[in-house]
């Protein structure tokens, strides 16, 4: 059954900045935020096997809005690069396989990204990170979806200490800095997932949800 107003939302995902981040934008249109350690119970991870940013998002928050009986929003992001026909995409966490710590990971698809490039103009190297979000109710259905970006190329020399993954290697025109050169602040203003929170509000006013 569809709400007629959106009150509350369970966000799947125990990240405090992640959480931070989405409440500043549906908290001011009164809808009260909660991540999954706000719910009490540990629940078991939904195998992410889409084969794109929308699937993967729509298993997350189908999943867990039946797991524990709230109106659920989940989200789905990585990096898509144009002259790799948007790879590594959903496999961005992964590109270069799953041993090791986060931290190891990141310096291996880096690595390993850069190796899939060599040779390519500088031209050709576009790329953005994307963020889709997908809202669902108990019952499985799907209230609304939004997809966002985080434009720029992509450079040889990793740059810069804030942020992860491949933010040292996403530099942007407009600002003459990576990602990883971003403030935090600085980087919720133009990142890939405020863009989509902000889509997904917009949705909901035009869904009449909030």
């Amino acid at each position: 059954m569809t709400p007629t107003t959106l009150r509350e939302v369970l966000v799947a995902t125990g990240n405090p900045h992640k959480l931070d981040e989405i409440r500043s934008v549906l908290g001011p249109m009164g809808i009260r935020v909660l991540g999954l350690d706000d719910v009490g119970s540990e629940f078991p991870e939904p195998d992410e096997n889409g084969s794109t940013f929308e699937a993967n998002a729509r298993i997350k928050a189908t999943a867990y809005a039946r797991m524990t009986g709230r109106t659920c929003l989940a989200d789905d992001s990585g990096l898509e690069v144009d002259a790799l026909d948007g790879a590594p995409g959903v496999h961005s966490a992964y590109f270069a396989g799953r041993e090791g710590t986060r931290a190891e990971r990141d310096a291996r698809n880096n690595r390993l990204l850069l190796e899939r490039l060599r040779g390519v103009p500088s031209e050709r190297r576009t790329a953005r990170f994307v963020c889709t979000m997908c809202l669902a109710t108990p019952e499985g259905q799907v209230l609304a979806q939004a997809r966002g970006h985080f434009p720029g190329v992509i450079i040889d020399t990793p740059r810069g200490a804030n942020g992860f993954g491949y933010d040292p290697l996403l530099f942007l025109p407009n600002e003459g800095r990576t990602s990883a050169e971003l403030s935090h602040e600085e980087k919720n203003a133009r990142s890939h997932r405020g863009h989509a929170t902000r889509l997904m509000a917009e949705r909901l006013r035009e869904l009449g949800l909030a």
